[in-house]
């Protein structure tokens, strides 16, 4: 708890001190720039021309920390990843995101192949008179247009007086999550992709340990990171696998196993001072991947009887029995859904908690025109911040166990034995 508090302090005193200087500019390309607009060649108003800082965008701000990006940023440093990326018809392109020339909040100041990087996640522009190769530019600024009836936030480029749309980030959802259909793909290591794979690396080192120290060991008392796994799985063998999964238990515990201890690594993971704070159960993309297996599992293993009940289920009216299937049937594709959400909506919220009370510094502070005010703000920051940590602390174990138990009770009714 101590570590906790001093990180999280310091890392106030170092944001109140950055923002407390007399020059707020961090990098002349800031995508959060704006100066005063002129209207270029395209009839776009572009405020690339000069350069002013903004108020501090508490909004902005807490997204650009959970979302998933092609730079891994630790407090004031971004560590550049490799670039996979995709355009039909122009064929694939791979460099590393420091090519782009990595400023504040991830943002670059070059193109490549057309590719932009904006705060950390890349975009590219599919205007074709946009030159191709390595260029310098001038700027990135947002602008909020309609589209469908809806207000929706677009990415403009400046290069040589003009200004170029940019499509959104990849998506191949098909619009799924809210990012629309795009010109390219990204098949990079993102953010969450390298957390992913640290914990998956982490957890292979630990777990082939601790079997190691089980036949080494052999009828010793367990000692170390053994000591404390053991509880743990045997709770989760005796509490959530034998009750729910009754005599298959030993069939599915591997996979209930795996879910719950994958599921807590990140979670731990992303709660780590200065290591990024990577939000990957906090990514429905993730967290949609970890319900489709347990519904693919669920549904593959289910019995006659687990069937029988979906579709026609015994012992009701027969006028009855289409609107108990269609319900039943919408329950199949809910119990994921649910799981999915509950998981991704409880980490990105305390995430999202946190980062508003240490934001809380500079909206007060004023990004450092009120000294006083931020350091006094710092204070009681620090202290909510810590009161979340803790419970943040107890969601990721919490979360963890949930998602686990709840798969083991899909997986225990789909191959349960029938009972008159």
């Amino acid at each position: 708890m101590r570590c906790t508090f001093l990180s999280i302090f310091f890392l106030a005193i170092f944001q109140v001190a950055i923002y407390g200087q007399d020059d707020h500019s961090h990098d002349g390309h800031d995508s959060h720039s704006e100066s005063k607009e002129h209207t270029d060649d395209h009839g776009h108003d572009s405020p690339c021309g000069g350069h002013h800082d903004t108020e501090f965008d508490a909004q902005a701000t807490a997204f650009h920390h959970i979302g998933d990006a092609n730079v891994y940023s630790i407090g004031p440093w971004s560590i550049p990843l490799p670039c996979m990326l995709y355009a039909p018809g122009h064929g694939w392109s791979f460099f590393s995101s420091a090519k782009f020339g990595i400023g504040h909040h991830g943002t670059g100041h070059k193109a490549i192949d057309r590719y932009v990087l904006d705060g950390g996640t890349v975009k590219r522009i599919p205007d074709e008179s946009f030159p191709a190769g390595e260029v310098e530019i001038d700027g990135i600024f947002h602008k909020e247009e309609e589209k469908g009836g809806k207000k929706v936030e677009s990415t403009y480029v400046c290069y040589g007086g003009s200004t170029y749309k940019a499509d959104s980030k990849s998506t191949a959802d098909g619009g799924m999550f809210g990012g629309g259909i795009t010109s390219f793909y990204d098949f990079s290591l993102t953010k969450n992709v390298v957390a992913m794979l640290l914990v998956v690396l982490l957890l292979s080192w630990m777990f082939l340990s601790i079997a190691k120290a089980y036949r080494v060991r052999d009828g010793r008392a367990p000692k170390g990171i053994q000591s404390f796994i053991e509880p743990i799985f045997l709770f989760i063998q005796e509490e959530v696998a034998k009750p729910f999964l009754g005599a298959r238990w030993e069939q599915f515990l591997p996979l209930i196993m795996t879910l719950f201890f994958f599921i807590l690594g990140l979670n731990l993971f992303g709660q780590i001072p200065f290591l990024g704070g990577a939000n990957v159960t906090g990514n429905l993309a993730v967290t949609m991947v970890l319900a489709v297996i347990a519904f693919i599992v669920t549904n593959i293993n289910g019995n006659k009887h687990y069937w029988e009940h979906v579709f026609w289920m015994p012992g009701i009216p027969a006028w009855v029995k289409p609107i108990i299937t269609f319900v039943e049937v919408l329950g199949l594709f809910i119990k994921p859904i649910t799981l999915m959400l509950r998981l991704f909506a409880n980490i990105t919220a305390g995430h999202v908690v946190i980062i508003v009370f240490v934001g809380l510094i500079f909206i007060f502070g004023k990004s450092g025109a009120n000294p006083g005010a931020a350091w006094g703000t710092a204070v009681g920051s620090t202290l909510l911040t810590l009161f979340m940590m803790s419970i943040e602390l107890l969601v990721a174990f919490i979360q963890a166990f949930v998602f686990a138990i709840l798969t083991a009770s899909y997986i225990g009714a789909a191959i349960e034995d029938h009972h008159h």
